[in-house]
C-alpha cells in the first residue's frame, strides 16, 4: 500500500509491520510518512484549496463519484478491514456499504445563505465558509467508516483534507486513497500513515485549521492542548461508557436480544456501544439468562470464517487491558457468569464475557472497557438508576428500555449524555448528530450540523444608503 500526496501514490524509506489480530500474523507493511513527506502533504492540501473551494457542485459531483467507486471496491476493502482489523467479513462489508453512503448523503447537504434582520441595514446575511486545510485522525474500530465520517463533510464544505488511520489498520484506508485518487483533484485529500509520532505532528503543524479527531478521551485531551496553541477549531469524537436502563414493564427476551447486540457488536469495540446494563430487581434473573445464553451460544473466530458471529480484540494492547478489567472484577468480588477467559493461543480472542456484583467503583463499570466484558449492575428505584447511570466523566450515549415507549422516552431524557435511544441503540444515521458531553467529546459529526462544524461564519452586511444606490 501507498501513501496519497499530492496526487501521486508514494512510499516511504520506513516501513512498520500490521498485524493480523485473528491470528496474530504479519499480514503487510504500511509505509511511515516522515516529517518531509507530512510537510508536502499539507502543502498540496493548502494549495488545492483556493480551486477546491469554489464550486460546491464540483464538490457533489465529487462526493458522488467517491461512493461509487467505494461501492465497486467493497469487497477488496471489507476483506482488507477484516484482516486487519477483525471483524466477521460480513460487517466490514456492511462498514464500506455505510461509508458509501455517507458519502452520497452528505453530497446532498446545502450551505445556504442565512438572511437576517438588521436595523439601519438593508441587507445582511450569515455565509459558511470553509476553514482551509483539515488534519483528521481516525481510530482501528472502523476505519473507512470513520474515516468517512470526516473526509465527506470536510470536503463538501470546500475544505482540503490530511488523513492519518491508525498505525493498527491503516491498510484499507491507504487502499482507499488508492481507489478514489482517480476522482478527486490533486491535493484536495491526503491520506499518510505512521505512528503516534505522526499525529502529534499533524496537530502541531502550522497548517491545518482544524483537527477531526476520533478516537480515546487521554488522546483527545492531548489533542485539544496542541491546538489551543494555534486556536485551530476540533471536533473531538473520544470515549464512552454508555448506560443501558432496563425499565420494570419489559420483556426480558426482547431487552435482552437488543442489549447484547448493542453490547458485543464489534467485539464491543465501538464508541457508543452499551458499556454497563441496569436491571430493575423484578427483571434481573430473566434478563440475566437470557442474555447468559446467548452469550455462550456465540461463534467466534477469524473474520474470514462465514460462520463467524464475532471476531477477535483488534490489538494486543487492547486485548491485555480487556483481560486485565476481567481479572480486576474478579478480585474485586464479581461473579462472571459467562466467558471471563482467552480463547484458543493464537489470536486476540477473548470469549463474551458478563459479570455481576459489582460495586459501581468497580473499573469495568466506571471506565470504558472497549471490549467484550459487559458488567450487569441491579437497581430498586429508578432514580437511583438514573443518578449511577449518569455519574462518572462520560456523556457519549445511552439507552432506556420499556414496553411503555412514552415513559421509557422521559427516563430516557433525564440521562446526561448526547444521544439517548429508546428501545434501540447503536442506531447510528448519516442524518443524525452524534455529540458527547463532558469526557466524550467536543463538537458535533453527522447530519447538517456536522457539516457546519467545517466551516466558519461570515456575516455580510450592506448599509442601506449604499445598497439603495449600488
Amino acid at each position: 500500500m501507498k501513501m496519497l500526496i499530492s496526487g501521486i501514490l508514494m512510499e516511504s524509506a520506513e516501513t512498520f509491520p500490521v498485524i493480523n489480530p485473528a491470528n496474530e500474523e504479519i499480514i503487510a507493511s504500511a509505509p511511515q510518512c516522515s516529517r518531509g513527506m507530512l510537510d508536502d502533504a499539507f502543502s498540496a492540501a493548502e494549495t488545492a484549496f483556493e480551486s477546491w473551494s469554489r464550486d460546491i457542485h464540483v464538490r457533489r459531483d465529487v462526493l458522488t463519484a467517491c461512493a461509487a467507486a467505494m461501492r465497486d471496491n467493497a469487497d477488496e476493502l471489507a476483506r482488507l478491514v477484516t484482516q486487519e482489523q477483525g471483524k466477521p467479513l460480513a460487517k466490514a462489508q456492511r462498514e464500506i456499504g455505510g461509508a458509501a453512503r455517507w458519502f452520497e448523503y452528505t453530497a446532498e447537504l446545502d450551505l445556504p445563505v442565512e438572511p437576517i434582520t438588521v436595523p439601519g441595514q438593508r441587507r445582511a446575511e450569515i455565509h459558511r465558509r470553509p476553514l482551509g486545510v483539515v488534519a483528521a485522525i481516525i481510530p482501528w474500530n472502523y476505519p473507512i467508516m470513520t474515516a468517512a465520517w470526516k473526509i465527506a463533510p470536510a470536503l463538501l464544505a470546500g475544505n482540503t483534507v490530511v488523513l492519518k488511520p491508525s498505525p493498527y489498520t491503516p491498510l484499507a484506508t491507504l487502499r482507499l486513497g488508492e481507489i478514489l485518487r482517480p476522482h478527486i483533484p490533486e491535493g484536495v485529500l491526503n491520506i499518510v500513515s505512521g505512528g503516534d509520532d505522526l499525529g502529534v505532528w499533524m496537530t502541531a503543524h502550522k497548517t491545518p485549521r482544524k483537527i477531526a479527531f476520533t478516537g480515546s478521551t487521554d488522546a483527545g485531551k492531548s489533542v485539544a492542548a496542541a491546538a489551543a496553541n494555534d486556536l485551530k477549531r476540533v471536533t473531538l469524537e473520544l470515549g464512552g461508557n454508555d448506560p443501558a436502563i432496563v425499565l420494570a414493564d419489559a420483556d426480558p427476551k426482547t431487552v435482552a436480544n437488543g442489549i447484547f447486540t448493542a453490547a458485543f457488536e464489534n467485539s464491543g469495540q465501538v464508541c457508543v456501544a452499551i458499556k454497563r446494563v441496569y436491571l430493575p430487581d423484578n427483571l434481573y434473573q430473566p434478563v440475566l439468562d437470557e442474555m447468559t445464553a446467548l452469550a455462550n451460544n456465540v461463534k467466534l473466530g477469524d473474520g474470514l470464517n462465514e460462520d463467524v458471529d464475532m471476531g477477535p480484540v483488534n490489538n494486543r494492547a487492547q486485548f491485555e487491558r480487556v483481560l486485565e478489567l476481567i481479572e480486576d472484577s474478579r478480585q474485586r468480588g464479581g461473579a462472571v457468569i459467562a466467558g471471563g477467559k482467552r480463547k484458543g493461543d493464537t489470536g486476540y480472542f477473548i470469549e463474551p464475557t458478563i459479570i455481576t456484583d459489582l460495586a459501581d467503583d468497580a473499573r469495568l463499570v466506571a471506565e470504558e472497557q472497549f471490549g467484550p466484558a459487559l458488567p450487569i449492575l441491579r437497581y430498586s428505584d429508578i432514580d437511583d438508576a438514573l443518578a449511577r447511570a449518569n455519574a462518572g466523566h462520560f456523556g457519549l450515549a445511552g439507552s432506556v428500555w420499556g414496553a411503555d415507549g412514552d415513559s421509557a422516552a422521559e427516563v430516557a431524557g433525564k440521562l446526561n449524555c448526547g444521544t439517548a435511544w429508546v428501545n434501540q441503540h447503536l442506531a447510528i444515521t448519516p442524518q443524525a448528530p452524534i455529540a458527547g458531553r463532558k469526557w466524550s467529546g467536543v463538537g458535533i459529526e453527522n447530519g447538517p450540523l456536522g457539516l457546519l462544524q467545517y466551516t466558519d461564519l461570515q456575516i455580510v452586511e450592506v448599509p442601506e444608503t449604499q445598497a439603495a444606490t449600488a
